[in-house]
């Protein structure tokens, strides 16, 4: 509730749609078809729909998580219940770090996009100073609660989603069959060995795509019924990302062909062959909204992880949870914006390997916490049940394994820097604080029901 006292509106189903779609669908969709097709020609589409398929496999693990929890942290969360409290503690402060690089990714890449044909934001006094301003207003949107989110969220959501559906109906058109052959990829005629290496190349940039799946049951505790909607969101985003990235892939190789590797931004290309000028402006716009919605969603869905942190378990002080009359956590918009701000400066490149690595942490506990629920009963499902006992788990977690091959020393230092931070901060403050919840979930919110 606000401070007003009255019952703080939920998010309802579509709103938590275009959410999940939003943290989804971003600069990949329009830059990666690129080295996707670099690394496999023809054979990119079923390298997207191999890697959708295992991808799904994780997804449907959050699921049938979702539906067992009503509180807001996702995997933090997950592995609390599971593995014990500083389990938790330790996935929720390096997810919400991880969550804060991701914001800084996006907001990186908006304005590279920009600098591509603005020539002012080559200077880099003008860059940086317009990331700034970005995560400020930003904060200053999520600052008036989930009024605000749902509005720009849903029409974000709905201009990207209206940029790709045009592509794809007018695209079609505009195809040449003849640029759909040879099937077989070049690198399959130079070897087993350079083939795999050139498909695991192309699975794991396609995995980036659908990464930001993880993040939707984040703020479970600010949505109607999350036992029920965050499954069937999972679910449906899931479906209906995968429709678009495979038939928005298709069109640009049949509009472009062999072309499709040559151009750091093949969609807006393709469609500026199709149909001129204006098509590439078009395609343009709809990769500076897309990018620009899933900075938005990581700047909602991050401080709502801290906060959980703070306000579920306490295993944050309170005052990190604070909320405002809006019941919009404050404290924890401010130290997201903060540390995204010290980010920014990092390269693209840099905080995606972040992003990856953020993905194999909060999966694999995620998993494991699927099987020892399924095996000892705890938290029964509410909305969602997995169904073939452990099939899909095992299925799950062998996949995320084979993030571990992708990465750099750098980003395992990182990764290694923050999970003791981390373990520091949980020896001398987290471990003192007495849980008021320990071993059961909150009480859930009656108006979420």
């Amino acid at each position: 509730m606000g401070k007003s006292g009255a019952p703080a509106k939920k998010l309802p189903f579509i709103s938590i749609f275009f959410l999940g779609i939003n943290g989804i669908i971003g600069s990949g969709a329009f830059l990666l078809p690129q080295y996707i097709y670099n690394d496999m020609d023809l054979m990119s589409v079923v390298v997207l729909l191999c890697a959708a398929f295992t991808i799904s496999m994780i997804a449907l693990c959050y699921a049938d998580l979702s539906s067992r929890f009503t509180g807001s942290g996702a995997a933090w969360l997950y592995s609390y219940f599971a593995f014990g409290r500083f389990a938790g503690y330790e996935l929720g402060l390096f997810t919400w770090f991880l969550g804060c690089c991701t914001y800084a990714a996006e907001v990186v890449a908006f304005l590279t996009t920009l600098r591509s044909f603005v020539p002012a934001y080559r200077n880099e006094a003008i860059y940086i100073w317009t990331a700034i301003g970005l995560i400020v207003l930003f904060s200053v949107i999520n600052f008036y609660g989930r009024k605000l989110v749902k509005f720009i969220d849903n029409a974000s959501a709905a201009a990207k989603l209206f940029t790709i559906i045009l592509f794809i109906v007018v695209g079609a058109f505009f195809m040449h069959w003849a640029n759909f052959t040879p099937v077989i990829p070049h690198a399959a005629t130079t070897g087993v060995g350079p083939f795999f290496k050139h498909f695991g190349a192309a699975f794991s940039e396609v995995f980036y795509l659908f990464t930001g799946f993880s993040f939707i049951p984040i703020a479970a505790r600010q949505m109607q019924n999350p036992t029920k909607n965050i499954p069937r969101v999972l679910i449906g985003v899931m479906i209906s990302v995968t429709i678009l990235y495979t038939l928005t892939v298709i069109v640009g190789i049949g509009i472009l062909g062999s072309k499709m590797g040559a151009y750091t931004t093949p969609i807006a290309n393709a469609f500026q062959k199709a149909v001129g000028e204006w098509g590439y402006i078009v395609i343009i716009v709809g990769m500076l909204l897309s990018i620009f919605g899933v900075a938005f969603t990581c700047s909602f869905n991050t401080p709502s992880l801290i906060s959980s942190l703070s306000h579920e378990h306490n295993l944050l002080p309170e005052w990190v949870g604070k909320k405002n009359k809006y019941d919009a956590p404050w404290v924890a918009i401010i130290m997201t914006a903060i540390v995204t701000g010290g980010l920014i400066t990092q390269s693209y490149i840099f905080l995606v390997s972040c992003i990856v690595l953020a993905s194999f942490v909060q999966y694999v506990p995620s998993i494991f916490a699927v099987i020892k629920f399924k095996h000892t009963g705890q938290y029964p499902n509410k909305g969602f049940k997995l169904p073939g006992g452990y099939i899909i788990p095992v299925l799950a977690l062998l996949v995320s394994c084979y993030l571990i091959f992708n990465f750099t020393w750098k980003t395992i230092l990182v990764g290694l820097v923050v999970a003791v931070a981390a373990a520091l901060l949980y020896l001398f403050s987290g471990r003192k604080r007495k849980d008021p919840h320990p071993g059961e979930e909150m009480p859930e919110d009656p108006v979420s029901k």
